[in-house]
């Protein structure tokens, strides 16, 4: 009689967790559907029509949850942007790997093109992989940031962005649960921009984008990494505001 209680509970529990694995995969297919994925019929005018731009990044810029699709492909499409995509999934801003940010820029950009603006998402692997965050530099010197840690590689990539390229960089934060690591990261950025003064798109902190996660949970695939559907209705909108704003100026 206990052990068919006990069998049976099992059975119920295992149940409910393929129930709840199954509603979310439907609910992930719903979100990714092809309704959700940028078009040019829904193509807009503004200021940012035909700026080139670079996105520096890794998964959530790639569009790890949304086949391939993120924000990026929808400035380009359907707000005319001629985006350079730059995102390799699990990469940190820190190291000499040819995976890492730093690395990626030289490699794989070019310095004779004309770029209006450079994009870098503030990488949520760096604290995973245990990169050390380090601490900001007073010179303004490439030669003296230490690209093995995470301050150091965003200073050496300000550097750089200014030195070959002399346009506007704007950093952005990702959407990530409860985690004291970025956190940190985030406050460090700030206190960088006092430094640099680059532009900050926070995601991390905006309490709209949450709101609408909440509302709509199919927007995430998890804590950190956006459906389609999300970043048409979340992220897109966020990014076009505050880029359409900057080249108002």
């Amino acid at each position: 009689m206990k052990n068919g209680f006990i069998k049976t509970a099992i059975f119920t529990f295992a149940s409910a967790i393929l129930y709840k694995l199954s509603k979310k995969s439907m609910q992930l297919r719903k979100a990714n559907k092809e309704i959700y994925m940028p078009s040019k019929e829904f193509f807009v005018d503004s200021n940012i029509n035909g700026k080139k731009m670079v996105f520096l990044g890794s998964s959530i810029t790639h569009g790890l949850a949304s086949k391939g699709k993120s924000f990026v492909d929808f400035l380009n499409v359907e707000h005319g942007v001629n985006t350079i995509k730059e995102a390799v999934s699990g990469t940190t801003l820190a190291g000499e790997e040819e995976s890492s940010y730093v690395s990626r820029m030289k490699n794989n950009l070019n310095t004779d093109e004309n770029i209006d603006l450079f994009a870098c998402q503030l990488s949520t692997n760096d604290q995973r992989k245990k990169k050390p965050i380090g601490k900001i530099s007073d010179s303004y010197n490439l030669e003296d940031f230490d690209i093995n840690t995470t301050i150091g590689a965003i200073e050496y990539i300000i550097e750089y962005v200014q030195k070959n390229w002399d346009c506007p960089t704007v950093f952005y934060t990702c959407l990530r649960k409860p985690d004291p690591g970025y956190e940190l990261l985030r406050n460090k950025l700030f206190e960088l921009q006092k430094k640099w003064h680059f532009a900050i798109i926070d995601v991390w902190n905006n309490k709209e984008i949450k709101k609408m996660n909440h509302n709509n949970p199919y927007f995430m695939a998890d804590d950190a990494h956006p459906t389609c559907a999300g970043y048409r209705y979340g992220w897109t909108p966020l990014f076009v505001k505050n880029l359409d704003q900057m080249f108002a100026l």
